[in-house]
């Protein structure tokens, strides 16, 4: 199978470390024009020193304002990735409204307003891919993370309901569910003070997703595979899917 993404413009927002900067370094090696987005200059400067071959746009995606400036500097792609997400740990009765408000515009209504702004293009292009990656946390909640969990599935009704909206068109929208993923993120929360990291991580899965089949944390490449199957012409029948790459994690046939 040959993936190409030669002459595709694509989006990875939240792409500057993790499964988005993955995502990012794979669609550059497939041949697309990739952006990708953080929310600092710094952090969207290092990022395109690594990937070499990529542009940036530096912005708080929760935000409407910085949404609006994305949109005119960058009037169209064809393929968006809805990567941006804050995660953590807390307690329902220690959650207040707002951390469930930033939590919801962050992880929900960035990828809302990202898809309400380039899917018409998709559109009238009759091509085109939206892609939300949200988690097993969607499907399997976490009780001490029910506010991440959550928006997680609001994602997939978002998705699945987008992806009946634009039946017939020529664009494709899907969710991503990554189960525990070796991203930055994730290493910093379950080894603040280094360590070995595969094996902390390993630990942690069979400790608290103990229905994991493959027993360890996914590679932040292997969920970016994935992501780059779905956006390619190859995935062209499937549409409003809620795709897992969780290890197993969600016990569901």
């Amino acid at each position: 199978m040959n993936i190409d993404f030669t002459g595709k413009r694509i989006l990875v927002t939240g792409s500057t470390a993790g499964i988005g900067f993955a995502a990012a370094k794979g669609f550059i090696a497939a041949g697309g024009q990739v952006v990708i987005n953080g929310r600092s200059d710094a952090s969207v400067s290092r990022a395109l020193e690594r990937l070499g071959a990529a542009e940036g746009f530096a912005g708080d995606l929760s935000r409407p304002e910085d949404c609006e400036r994305l949109f005119s500097t960058f009037p169209t792609f064809d393929v968006v990735v809805n990567n941006l997400g804050i995660f953590g740990p807390q307690d329902f009765f220690a959650t207040s409204d707002a951390e469930w408000s930033r939590f919801f515009d962050t992880n929900v209504m960035s990828g809302v307003r990202v898809s309400r702004a380039y899917a018409p293009g998709m559109v009238e292009r009759g091509w085109g891919r939206i892609i939300f990656i949200a988690s097993e946390s969607a499907l399997n909640i976490p009780a001490d993370m029910i506010h991440y969990g959550m928006t997680k599935t609001a994602q997939l009704a978002v998705s699945r309901g987008l992806a009946k909206r634009l039946a017939g068109t020529g664009v494709t929208v899907n969710a991503i569910l990554p189960g525990p993923t070796l991203s930055e993120g994730v290493a910093g929360m379950l080894a603040p003070d280094g360590g070995d990291l595969e094996k902390i991580a390993s630990d942690f899965v069979v400790a608290h997703r103990g229905s994991s089949i493959i027993r360890r944390a996914a590679q932040v490449e292997e969920v970016a595979n994935m992501i780059l199957y779905t956006a390619s012409e190859q995935a062209s029948a499937t549409t409003g899917a809620s795709l897992r790459v969780d290890g197993g994690v969600v016990d569901i046939i």
